[in-house]
């Protein structure tokens, strides 16, 4: 991403507030970013990155396992949950959520959230294929850290 040098400084601030300033509920973010690297061929990196840091945002051992598994109807999800992942499988399969998804999110996010997860989706998908093309080395999961960096 260094490459890109003039991009580079104020796409690292982008990341930050996605991962720092949003009202979006930290484990919706972190529940979206896991279903888009699993709806994504190749995006081990993002996937690796972020599984410590949704845990450290409250995301169960038993989430991760069925979002690994692709079963985002699993019963260890809310509804609220649910909603957030169907809503990006449906951004990241169809470029747009269907009616009745964004009604039902709607019921439950507000204006502004629905935006702010529309960012992180777009975000994170760039970053997986960014990664997938250049066949990015895996490092070692920044965790939590990641968070505090961002701050």
């Amino acid at each position: 991403m260094a490459n890109a040098e003039s991009a580079f400084r104020p796409w690292l601030r982008w990341g930050g507030t996605l991962l720092d300033a949003l009202q979006l509920d930290p484990l919706l973010r972190e529940l979206a970013i896991l279903r888009v690297a699993r709806l994504t061929p190749h995006a081990e990196y993002e996937w690796i990155q972020h599984v410590p840091i949704a845990k450290a945002v409250g995301a169960s051992d038993e989430q991760v396992a069925a979002l690994e598994r692709d079963d985002p109807e699993a019963e260890c999800f809310s509804l609220p949950e649910r909603l957030v992942l169907r809503f990006t499988a449906e951004v990241v399969r169809d470029a747009q959520a269907s009616d009745a998804t964004l009604e039902q999110l709607a019921g439950i996010l507000s204006p502004r959230e629905i935006v702010e997860l529309l960012m992180v989706i777009g975000q994170y998908m760039m970053v997986a294929r960014v990664m997938a093309t250049t066949r990015m080395e895996l490092d070692e999961p920044a965790g939590p850290d990641a968070l505090s960096a961002a701050r």
